[in-house]
């Protein structure tokens, strides 16, 4: 190659890097341009309303400092406090169950005919054919009894439980006041109304010889020595008894 050639050679290759050179600073120049429009633009858009300007990165750090604020507040759920509401939720809805009244002591049994003896009197008097007599009780036994309501009253033969006639109607009049508790050696009386076989045209009449009594509420009798006309009909009532007093 002559001296010629290689110096031409030179020059292009020069030509050729100070083309290169300005071509790249201009496109550097525009690219720097272009990031700078950008720029301002991003900044009207954030300071149009009078705001600060907020990037996403500042958002995103912003928003994770919240939560981990907001985690370290709230402390976690140990497994005892899960356990007591998880018990609590339960107790409140359980079926609800009555209250237990603790056990007291017996109080005294009902009177039975045999812890009891009986008695008649007789003179209340009466009028129009009837008598009013007086019904007793008396408590004969070591303990403590209760009488309550009324006595069921029979007529019957000495030696038999077998009624004769009707036996004694409950007279309304004189209802029960209440539990009677009897001491022993203590006693209650009832009215027993009687009214005379003859007031009856068509009474079969029978002489009985005792009161039989059945205490209230008891499966046992006791007899008491009283003779009385009877009627063996048991359409004819001639006894009527109220409930014992005290």
């Amino acid at each position: 190659m002559t001296s010629d050639e290689k110096q031409f050679r030179g020059k292009t290759a020069r030509r050729h890097a100070t083309t290169s050179k300005a071509a790249f600073r201009r496109r550097t120049g525009a690219v720097i341009g272009l990031a700078a429009v950008l720029g301002l633009a991003l900044a009207g858009c954030g300071t149009s309303n009078g705001g600060s300007a907020t990037t996403p990165a500042a958002a995103t750090s912003a928003a994770a400092t919240s939560a981990a604020t907001t985690a370290e507040a709230t402390p976690a759920a140990t497994p005892a406090a899960t356990a007591g509401n998880t018990a609590s939720s339960m107790a409140s809805t359980a079926p609800s169950r009555p209250a237990t009244t603790p056990a007291t002591g017996a109080g005294p049994a009902l009177c039975t005919a045999a812890s009891l003896k009986g008695s008649v009197d007789d003179t209340g008097g009466g009028a129009a054919g009837h008598i009013y007599m007086k019904l007793i009780l008396t408590n004969k036994s070591s303990s403590t009894c209760i009488l309550n309501g009324y006595p069921g009253v029979s007529l019957v033969k000495a030696g038999t439980t077998t009624p004769i006639g009707a036996p004694a109607d409950r007279d309304a009049s004189a209802p029960s006041k209440g539990p009677i508790t009897l001491a022993p050696g203590k006693g209650a009386t009832a009215v027993l109304a009687y009214t005379q076989a003859g007031n009856y045209q068509g009474c079969k009449r029978v002489q009985a010889d005792d009161i039989m009594v059945y205490p209230p509420s008891a499966y046992d009798e006791l007899v008491i020595p009283h003779p009385l006309t009877a009627c063996s009909n048991t359409d004819i009532n001639l006894l009527k008894i109220g409930a014992f007093q005290p």
